[in-house]
């Protein structure tokens, strides 16, 4: 597209300028053609610079998120992969989910602006209005035994994590199995759903919703008291166009090292940097009962390992985690 062009021109060049000539030669279209995709990006939140003999430069970009410019933001461009971004849709899971199913080349991700049933783990409900967040799935064909997935989600959770680090003053954490938090506060959770067919993984959609711009004022009170947004933590708007096209390249390399089997060393290391339950003493909710214990950390096969107050060591699969309070 002629403006992805323009804007990777424009990129390239920050701070400075771009001869219009120079950038209409390159892109092979007139002068007139590149004003005109200007004026459609000014309409679009963009704003550009112009003076004579020098050029244009980019002196704004938008809040919202915007395909052209996380195009022009990749660092990789992979040829297979593609990605939209919706203004409004049920659930970018299902989104994905449905696209798999009509055979849409894979890999791919869905961004959307809006959720209307948003959803985490258990079938909970994900607050998703259009306020700035960063709702997306992402949707691959691994053709791997299902075994092989029991860390899949918390491998793309230390990777997330290891990302949003770059954004924030504050370090992230993991909460097994699939929160992203910081000092207990949620800012993020993922949500992996798999169709398996015969012993291999057929379709495998991968969810992730990211409080990014929103404001406390804008949820509900409730999840105001634990929830926070990076921008709260960064004090400042948090550029949600930068961070999806680095979210693309980092869940597109982090799949790759999965379905590699290059991902073990790397997975220990950041488990270790992110985990926020080592050494915590917990209640895990499981089927109905409860059981307590400090975290030990997860075994290879991602289960988390707790010791009870009787020394007895065990690992849990899946289950919902309460930290205790200290002291």
């Amino acid at each position: 597209m002629t403006e992805t062009l323009i804007l990777r021109e424009l990129l390239a060049a920050e701070p400075g300028w771009v001869s219009g000539g120079a950038m209409a030669s390159k892109l092979g279209v007139s002068r007139v053609s590149v004003w005109h995709q200007m004026e459609k990006l000014r309409s679009q939140g963009f704003g550009f610079e112009a003076l004579p003999a020098r050029g244009y430069r980019l002196s704004k970009r938008p809040r919202m998120l915007h395909a052209g410019l996380v195009e022009a933001l990749l660092k990789v461009r992979r040829k297979s992969f593609t990605f939209s971004i919706e203004g409004e849709v049920d659930s970018t899971n299902d989104e994905a989910a449905r696209q798999l199913a009509t055979g849409h080349p894979a890999p791919f991700a869905v961004f959307a602006r809006r959720q209307t049933r948003g959803r985490g783990r258990f079938g909970r409900v994900w607050h998703s209005e259009a306020n700035g967040n960063l709702y997306s799935s992402f949707g691959f064909r691994p053709r791997i035994a299902p075994e092989r997935m029991q860390t899949f989600t918390l491998w793309m959770g230390v990777t997330i994590c290891d990302l949003v680090s770059n954004f924030v003053p504050v370090r992230p954490g993991i909460k097994w199995p699939n929160d992203i938090v910081f000092d207990g506060r949620k800012a993020g959770g993922m949500l992996t759903e798999a169709r398996v067919d015969a012993d291999q993984i057929r379709d495998l959609v991968f969810g992730l919703g990211l409080n990014v711009n929103s404001r406390s004022s804008d949820w509900p009170a409730d999840l105001a008291r634990r929830a926070v947004s990076l921008s709260e933590l960064a004090g400042s708007p948090v550029d949600i166009n930068r961070l999806t096209a680095a979210l693309i390249g980092r869940v597109l390399l982090a799949y790759e090292r999965f379905a590699d089997g290059d991902h073990t060393d790397a997975f220990v290391r950041l488990w270790n940097k992110f985990d926020v339950l080592r050494g915590r003493e917990v209640t895990l909710s499981e089927a109905g009962r409860k059981r307590r214990g400090r975290v030990l950390g997860v075994d290879d096969v991602g289960s988390l390992v707790l010791r009870d107050e009787h020394g007895r060591t065990r690992g849990y699969r899946a289950g919902e985690v309460t930290v205790e309070k200290d002291g």
